[in-house]
C-alpha cells in the first residue's frame, strides 16, 4: 500500500499542544511534499439574556477584535513558516470548532489532519469536551492527534 499525501490540514489554536502538533505537520509536509493548511477556528458566543438574539455592540467589537488578533497571529506563524522554507497556506472560520474543521477537511479533500490535544482529564474532560475527540470520530480521513509531552499519562 502506497500512502499518498497532497493535503495536510492542522487545525490551530494558539495553544502549546496545537504549537507541537504544527511541528508534525510541517515535518509530514515536507516529507511528502504535501500543502499545508492552518486553520483557525473562532468559535460563536452565545448570548448571555434568554431569548436575545443580538449581541451587544461593545460585545460585537470585543469578538471583531478578538477575530483580527486571531488572523494576525495566525499571519504571523505563516510567516516564520515560510522563512524556515515551509509553504502553509491560512484560514479562519468562525463556527463550532470541530464542525468547521471537519467541514472544511470534507471541502478541501484533505488527507489528513494533524491536530493536538490539551490532555483533559476527568471534569474538565466531561465539562469542556474534546475537539480532537469529535474530529476523531466524524473526520472523513486519518486524523493524527499529537499529545504534547507535559500531557503524557503516567502509569501508577
Amino acid at each position: 500500500m502506497k500512502v499518498n499525501m497532497q493535503r495536510i490540514l492542522c487545525p490551530i489554536d494558539f495553544s502549546e499542544s496545537a504549537d507541537h502538533a504544527l511541528r508534525y505537520a510541517a515535518a509530514l509536509a515536507e516529507t511528502f511534499s504535501a500543502e499545508l493548511t492552518l486553520l483557525h477556528v473562532v468559535a460563536p458566543v452565545v448570548a448571555a439574556l434568554p431569548g436575545d438574539t443580538t449581541l451587544p455592540d461593545t460585545l460585537q467589537a470585543d469578538i471583531d477584535d478578538l477575530a483580527e488578533a486571531c488572523r494576525e497571529r495566525l499571519e504571523q506563524t505563516v510567516g516564520k513558516m515560510a522563512a524556515n522554507g515551509v509553504p502553509v497556506q491560512h484560514k479562519i472560520l468562525n463556527g463550532v470548532p470541530f464542525v468547521e474543521i471537519i467541514r472544511y477537511a470534507r471541502e478541501s479533500e484533505t488527507d489528513l489532519i494533524v491536530m493536538g490535544t490539551h490532555g483533559r482529564t476527568g471534569l474538565g474532560h466531561l465539562l469542556i469536551g474534546s475537539v480532537a475527540e469529535r474530529v476523531v470520530r466524524k473526520s472523513p480521513c486519518p486524523v493524527l492527534t499529537v499529545k504534547h509531552p507535559e500531557h503524557e499519562f503516567v502509569l501508577p
